[in-house]
């Protein structure tokens, strides 16, 4: 795997492989928190094993803090998340923040700069993290997507795999401040597949389009369902 030379540390950091030491510490992290996730919100886990091998892009919903949490649940790959470089300066810190998964963005840098580091991500073949709303939503309405999730899919050639995520808003709102214990349900739907030119990697209007929508609507069904599966308990 080929490093693009720049004096960004972040941007080395995108597509470097990942350290065995990490690896490791991600997993043991990883047993905590799916256990933290068990007994305090009783998480189910559905259709997991739709979650296809190499990279894709896992789109949740976004209706709590909990959620980047939750996603833990889904899978053991170690799972990439964007993080504010900021972080980074403080070695130890950025060191662990590393090894869970993030890597660090340029604040206020532009969006095509902050996809192309998605999408270097993505070509080393690990699973990337992005939630379409952009920030936590409330309500029971999928709505107003930011399209950087179906842009970089088109961009990298990789699916989008919706989840919808039940109860985690009455687990943790945007208007508390603690969380407290609740049902959580999270539903994996199927891999979108982008319809892109193998011989391009321009994205054009009609493609982004159609495949946000198609993302918003499968967002909405999910959403939906892990809401009645979690009322019904």
């Amino acid at each position: 795997m080929t490093v693009e030379s720049s004096s960004s540390a972040s941007e080395s950091f995108c597509i470097r492989p990942p350290k065995a030491w990490e690896l490791y510490f991600y997993g043991f992290v990883r047993t905590l928190v799916v256990l933290i996730n068990r007994s305090a919100w009783r998480v189910k886990v559905i259709g997991a094993d739709k979650l296809p091998p190499g990279p894709f892009i896992l789109a949740p919903v976004h209706r709590s803090n909990l959620d980047t949490l939750l996603v833990a649940s889904l899978t053991t790959r170690r799972l990439r998340y964007m993080g504010k470089d900021g972080v980074w300066k403080y070695k130890l810190v950025g060191t662990i923040l590393s090894a869970l998964g993030s890597f660090p963005v340029h604040r206020g840098i532009a969006d095509r700069d902050a996809m192309r580091r998605c999408n270097l991500v993505l070509s080393g073949g690990e699973p990337l993290v992005l939630f379409p709303e952009g920030t936590r939503k409330s309500g029971p309405v999928v709505e107003g997507l930011f399209e950087g999730a179906a842009y970089i899919a088109l961009k990298g050639k990789v699916p989008i795999v919706p989840v919808g995520i039940g109860g985690s808003e009455k687990a943790w709102s945007k208007t508390k401040k603690l969380p407290r214990p609740a049902k959580v349900v999270l539903i994996v739907g199927d891999p979108i597949y982008p319809e892109t030119n193998q011989e391009s990697d321009r994205v054009t209007r009609s493609s982004l389009s159609k495949l946000s929508q198609d993302l918003n609507h499968a967002l909405q069904q999910l959403f939906d369902e892990a809401q009645s599966l979690v009322e019904s308990k």
